[in-house]
Order: C-alpha cells, then structure tokens, then sequence
C-alpha cells in the first residue's frame, strides 16, 4: 500500500508497506480522505516540537470499514462510512482519572508521538471508529479539526449571556465561532484575512476585525461599550495573541488557549490578579464533542470553502510547499487515497 512519509525537515516521499491486519480488538480502515492541519505543516517546515522523524503524518480521517478483528461488536460493520479519534489515552493518569482523557499525560496522537492516517489503509481500535453513514466522505475528515473548536468552547463555559472573541478564522478558530454561535454567544472573530472573517460571519460571527488593517482595541470599546468580551479563545499560537488575550478580556472574564506558542510569552501579570480572570489550556476533543460537530454538520453540512484543495498522495510535497508559501489562502487541504 501507499503511505506517505516525512522523512526529514522539508523531506515528504511516497513509500510502499504491507496492508496490516486487525488484531484482536482492532479493525482495519480503507482511507478515503486525510487532512493535512497545522501540526503536520509544522512538522514538514522542522517547527513541531511534539514529532519525531520519520513519521506518517495525518490525523483527520475519513474511512471505511474494511475489515475486522476478534472481538469487535456486531454494531461495528465492514463497509461503514466513518472517521477516527486520534488520540490515545492511558486510564492511569491524573488526567484519565478525572474523566479528561483528552488531555492524558501520556496520549500519542496519530500523526505526531506515531504513525499516523496517510496511508491507504490503517489499523486503529474499535472504540476509536467513529461511524457515520449519514455525513460524506469529504465532511468526515473535518469532524476532528472541528471538534477541537468546539472542546475550548466547553473549556469556556459560554452562554448565552456572553460576548466571545475568537482570535483566528482558521478551521480550529471556526470551530470555535459555530460553537459559541450555537450556545447563542454574540461572536466576533479576529484574523488578518478578510476572506476568512467573512466566512467566520457567514457561519454567525456577528462581528469580523482585521487586526492587521483596524484597531482591535478600538473595535472592541466600541462593540462591547468599554467592557471588553466575557471571553477571549486564543486559536492561533502566537506570542502577540497570547498576550492580546490578556489584554483585551473583560474583568473577570475567561481566557482559553488552544494554540501553543512556538517562543516564551512574557505578560503583565497584574491583569492576571487585577481581572481576577480564569485562564484555561484546551487540549485535543473529548467524545462529546465529536458527537456535537456530527450532529452540526449533518443539519448544517460544511461550506465548500473549507477544503481548499485536494492533492494526490505523489503531490503531498507541492501541497504543503503551497501551504508553506500562501498560509493566508489556505484552509484545510487534503490528500485523496
């Protein structure tokens, strides 16, 4: 079978492997769809901390159900349309034992700490088969990145009664934009692109800044009355987004974290104790809210401007140069098995 190796910094190459077999407990996936996010183009430029080489990148799925090992329940059937949970999860950790496998100290992400989706065919866990014959094949793959979005928005605990700030209209940040949305936030999203402010209202953002040709600061007196919004969700990972968050939140408001910052981040930490603000990571999905985006998109479906393009595995390496060379006109691209 085909799989899809980074082998070294700005290195990807096509390489054959053995069709694996399900094990007891496993099944093995015919793969439809993967999506390259932020971390595999990380791991390509050299910028993943996380990772290390060689490694088959890809963790947002799209899959069917090719065949199937001992002890795997009837509901689980050969020719299923699905997707995957990615993340792996110890059951021994603090994190495991207060019901947050998501963030397990020691979870191995496909793609990342192993081998990851960008193959024609992977083995996973039954219980991490997410099935699905209602949603497409396309829209599968998204269900992931989605869901990691609508995991910081939880982390948040928006109402209704909130103002959200958003910082990034890429896919995890519009994740979180429909999310807040559905819990009947009043949103405003931030990006330096025009075009995905826009699709960030057309999903219900009620407001869209371009902090690199407007005034943030200025936008935010004039929408929130001086007040500043009840929550700020950082998407992007970046030390002036970090501390933007900061800044920027009311008092006593919520600051929730989704992108790591690739350098330190020095702050002032009186607004810390001076807001008296809640400041919270948010790390990977839990499967609640998996099943959150699933019901989303199958009432809503998932605009056509998510997928900016669809490469052939032999063209992994131009896509990520592409990505690498036009970050602002690139949402998600995907590699077609």
């Amino acid at each position: 079978m085909k799989a899809i190796n980074i082998s070294a910094v700005g290195e990807i190459e096509v390489v054959e492997k053995s069709i694996p077999k399900p094990s007891r407990g496993e099944v093995l996936l015919k793969i439809k769809y993967v999506g390259f996010c932020g971390s595999d183009l990380n791991t390509f430029l050299g910028k993943n901390p996380m990772v290390k080489l060689p490694v088959i990148p890809g963790h947002e799925i799209s899959a069917v159900i090719e065949d199937i090992g001992e002890e795997v329940p009837e509901s689980v059937k050969i020719s299923a349309r699905c997707t995957v949970n990615p993340y792996t999860n110890c059951q021994r950790c603090s994190s495991c034992r207060n019901s947050k496998p998501n963030a397990c100290r020691f979870n191995e992400t496909l793609g990342v700490q192993r081998d990851g989706a960008m193959s024609e065919y992977i083995i996973v866990p039954w219980q991490k088969v997410i099935i699905n014959d209602e949603i497409s094949e396309r829209d599968l793959t998204l269900i992931e990145p989605l869901s990691v979005g609508f995991h910081a928005v939880a982390r948040a605990n928006v109402t209704d009664t909130d103002v959200v700030m958003v910082i990034g209209s890429g896919m995890i940040g519009i994740g979180a934009v429909i999310r807040a949305v559905l819990r009947g936030a009043s949103v405003i999203a931030v990006d330096v692109d025009d075009k995905k402010l826009q699709l960030a209202k057309s999903l219900g953002a009620l407001h869209g800044i371009n902090s690199s040709s407007e005034s943030l600061h200025s936008n935010l007196d004039e929408i929130t009355n001086g007040m500043g919004p009840d929550v700020v969700i950082e998407a992007v990972g970046a030390p002036t987004t970090y501390r933007t968050a900061i800044d920027e939140v009311a008092f006593t408001g919520r600051v929730v974290y989704i992108g790591y910052a690739k350098s330190e981040v020095s702050f002032e930490t009186k607004y810390f104790v001076s807001k008296e603000l809640d400041i919270r990571g948010s790390r990977n999905a839990l499967p609640e809210d998996f099943r959150a985006v699933i019901d989303y998109v199958k009432r809503n479906g998932i605009p056509d401007e998510f997928v900016t393009a669809i490469y052939k595995p032999e063209k992994a390496k131009e896509a990520l140069e592409y990505w690498s060379n036009n970050s602002g006109n690139v949402f998600r691209i995907f590699i077609e098995f």
